[in-house]
């Protein structure tokens, strides 16, 4: 991503969405031919030069400062998300070649984790909305028709984002559509002022714009919103309506990896629909696995002094055939 021109139109866009008078200034008695603020306007609001702000915008002032920076923030009104936003796109990341994609792994303990959490959906997500892991109940809420070994195969991995702009069966999950799709569009916007040299966060990027007309003029519109924690309505294919609680983890020392979990209000209508997904999304056991268990009753019954049990026998039923 160019950061330079990545400020610019920030800024721009920011000056746009206020109105003069929103901000002590007198209405114009005369047709204004820019919407919102001008640029001198907001630098003399901000107390900064129209020079300094000019080369500010245009992505040629180095070294600028936290004082002018929030100055700034102030007079455009911005929230504490695009606060910071327009101070990691004011210093990007230095001058660095962009890093060459990695696939990434979830850890073993992660994978317990996840495991261990019978009852909650939940997955590992990476700085880029990529699946590191999920558990089955997370797999049965929101990627049932993809392989359940897709997050292990990079070139497969599934992208939440790229699903909710690209795959139907995943956007039509969402009962506000809308609403979820400027969500993760903001949340990109703001990792993407943090990771400017992320070449797979870039590609993500120009994918998206190129296939997706929403996410275009979504992104155009440059907005800055993190989501830790709220509510999602789903529409679930296989036990209909979810009202769901959500929060998102993030794993210290992981870059940027982040574990989301989703839960039902206890008693409720999502809480018995959830409970019975995950009563379906329990894994079947395997051939070799149902051998083994055989295996086992056999020992167990020749230790108790019971007949043996032939090799074309049901170990389920006696010896005469029948259960």
């Amino acid at each position: 991503m160019d950061a330079p021109s990545e400020l610019g139109d920030f800024l721009k866009s920011r000056r746009a969405a206020l109105r003069p008078e929103d901000a002590g200034l007198a209405a114009s008695p005369t047709r204004r031919r820019v919407a919102g603020l001008r640029r001198e306007e907001l630098a003399l609001l901000a107390g900064v030069s129209i020079t300094h702000y000019t080369r500010l915008e245009q992505g040629r002032a180095g070294g600028v400062s936290d004082s002018v920076l929030e100055a700034i923030a102030r007079t455009l009104r911005l929230t504490d998300d695009e606060s910071a936003h327009l101070k990691d796109l004011a210093r990007p990341a230095g001058a660095r070649r962009p890093a060459a994609p990695r696939a990434q792994r979830a850890t073993a303990s992660a994978r317990q984790l996840l495991a261990a959490m019978t009852d909650v959906p939940a997955l590992l997500l990476d700085r880029r909305g990529d699946v590191v892991a999920w558990n089955r109940l997370g797999h049965a809420l929101l990627a049932a028709h993809l392989p359940w070994e897709a997050p292990d195969m990079p070139a497969e991995r599934p992208n939440l984002i790229r699903m909710l702009f690209l795959d139907e069966r995943y956007r039509d999950l969402y009962a506000d559509r809308q609403e979820e799709a400027l969500l993760a569009v903001a949340s990109l916007r703001l990792v993407a002022g943090r990771h400017s040299d992320d070449r797979a966060l870039a590609e993500l990027i120009g994918q998206l714009s190129i296939q997706s007309g929403e996410f275009s003029s979504l992104w155009a519109r440059h907005p800055v919103r993190t989501c830790t924690s709220g509510a999602k309505s789903l529409r679930h294919p296989a036990v209909g309506a979810l009202e769901l609680s959500f929060e998102n983890l993030d794993l210290p020392g992981s870059s940027g990896r982040r574990l989301i979990a989703y839960t039902a209000e206890p008693g409720s209508p999502s809480d018995a629909a959830l409970r019975l997904l995950a009563s379906t999304a329990a894994p079947r056991p395997s051939a070799a696995a149902a051998v083994r268990g055989a295996v086992r009753g056999r020992v167990r019954g020749a230790e108790a002094g019971d007949p043996p049990v032939r090799a074309d026998q049901d170990p389920q039923q006696g010896p005469g055939g029948l259960s």
